[in-house]
């Protein structure tokens, strides 16, 4: 009787203890997470920092490339514009050219045809 009393005592301190246990093995988890989370937030930083190193020279370089050809398009959009302009007022010249040429024939066929006719 004397063994069967002292396992239930035995029994009774390991389930006070129990509850003691499951705070401190929660504690061990949540600290050996939060050290996991540190150590990929850590390589994640060190990545984002050799991208911005590598990256920033690379992005410098072609806004100082786009900064210098800027002057050099728009010249050329103006040299464009003065180009469609001026085929404009070709297209104007050769069109009523052409209705003066048009004009031409038909009277030089109606002329023939007079002759023709006498």
């Amino acid at each position: 009787v004397h063994s069967a009393v002292g396992l239930e005592q035995q029994s009774l301190s390991h389930a006070a203890a129990n509850p003691i246990r499951k705070v401190v093995s929660m504690l061990q988890m949540m600290q050996k997470k939060v050290e996991e989370e540190g150590e990929k937030a850590e390589e994640l930083y060190e990545k984002y920092i050799c991208y911005c190193k590598s990256s920033g020279g690379s992005l410098s370089a072609s806004i100082a490339a786009a900064e210098a050809k800027a002057p050099e398009l728009a010249s050329s959009i103006e040299a464009s514009e003065g180009k469609l302009e001026q085929l404009k007022a070709d297209v104007k010249t050769h069109g009523a050219d052409r209705e003066a040429a048009k004009a031409a024939m038909a009277e030089a066929t109606a002329i023939r045809e007079k002759e023709k006719a006498a």
